[in-house]
């Protein structure tokens, strides 16, 4: 009798685990898992969903810092941070903020704490800070580093044009160049009378205070050798200040004109001075 108990108990212990394997579909059924990756993102969902800043803005970075590599052989790059006038303007070369003057031409004076504003002057720096404010500009150097108030010499580029013959041309500037800083005076001379016969800027607006050339039979812009009866010393002393002499002057038998200097005779001081040069006080 037990053992019948024991077989019926075992029978019924088989069809319960058989009634079991057909309801999960045994062995041949799996159960999907959960797919817990989500879509992949493309790069613009991902950055769309990266962390903003602070203000919720990604900052832009610095602009391009003037690289020299770029400049033409010879020149160096910089960035304009002030026009001061006409001829004179502020950049940063290097790392440091420098003065430079530009060579071979003049401006009218405007920021001359002892002289009034010239004829044309504020024209002629406005035309210079349409020309270069704000700009990258490519400089370059004749034979002087600076002048005696401790600018840079140098000739200014923009866009491939040189600014210092571009202001002598439309008649913002005249040429006016010191040796031995020389290398384009001819072309500064040449822009100054295709300026002046067309009457720009100065020519035609400044009438009786734009400079014009002395005209005389001796030496009108200056000669490398006197000739008869011309004994005025126009001398450049060690500050590059032009200052001419006469026979009774206290220096002048001291005086020795160097032409490679830049320094010449005149035959009378309206020469010497339509040509930069002062009296000597002495």
């Amino acid at each position: 009798m037990r053992k019948r108990i024991l077989l019926a108990v075992a029978l019924a212990v088989c069809c319960l685990a058989c009634d079991r394997t057909t309801e999960t579909g045994g062995s041949a059924t799996s159960v999907p898992s959960r797919d817990t990756t989500g879509p992949e993102l493309n790069a613009s969902e991902t950055k769309a969903t990266s962390t903003p800043g602070a203000a919720g803005v990604t900052e832009p970075g610095p602009g391009p810092t003037p690289d020299d590599s770029s400049a033409m052989p010879g020149r160096e790059i910089a960035r304009v941070t002030r026009v001061v006038d006409g001829d004179t303007i502020d950049v940063e070369l290097n790392g440091a903020i420098v003065r430079i003057r530009y060579i071979g031409m003049d401006t009218p004076e405007t920021v001359d704490p002892n002289n009034p504003v010239e004829c044309f002057g504020h024209e002629a720096s406005e035309k210079n800070f349409s020309l270069v404010n704000d700009r990258v500009v490519e400089l370059e150097k004749d034979v002087s580093e600076t002048d005696r108030f401790g600018r840079l010499l140098r000739y200014v580029y923009v866009d491939g044009r040189m600014v210092n013959e571009e202001l002598v041309l439309g008649g913002y500037a005249t040429a006016a160049t010191f040796p031995p800083d020389v290398k384009y005076q001819e072309r500064f001379a040449a822009a100054e009378v295709e300026a002046r016969e067309a009457d720009r800027g100065l020519w035609g607006t400044c009438v009786g205070t734009a400079p014009t050339p002395v005209v005389s039979s001796g030496c009108p812009e200056g000669c490398a050798s006197p000739p008869p009866g011309c004994e005025i010393k126009g001398n450049i002393n060690s500050s590059g200040v032009r200052i001419y002499h006469v026979p009774s002057g206290e220096f002048y038998d001291v005086t020795v004109i160097d032409t490679l200097r830049g320094e010449r005779w005149f035959c009378t001081a309206d020469e010497a001075v339509a040509n930069g040069w002062r009296a000597s006080q002495r």
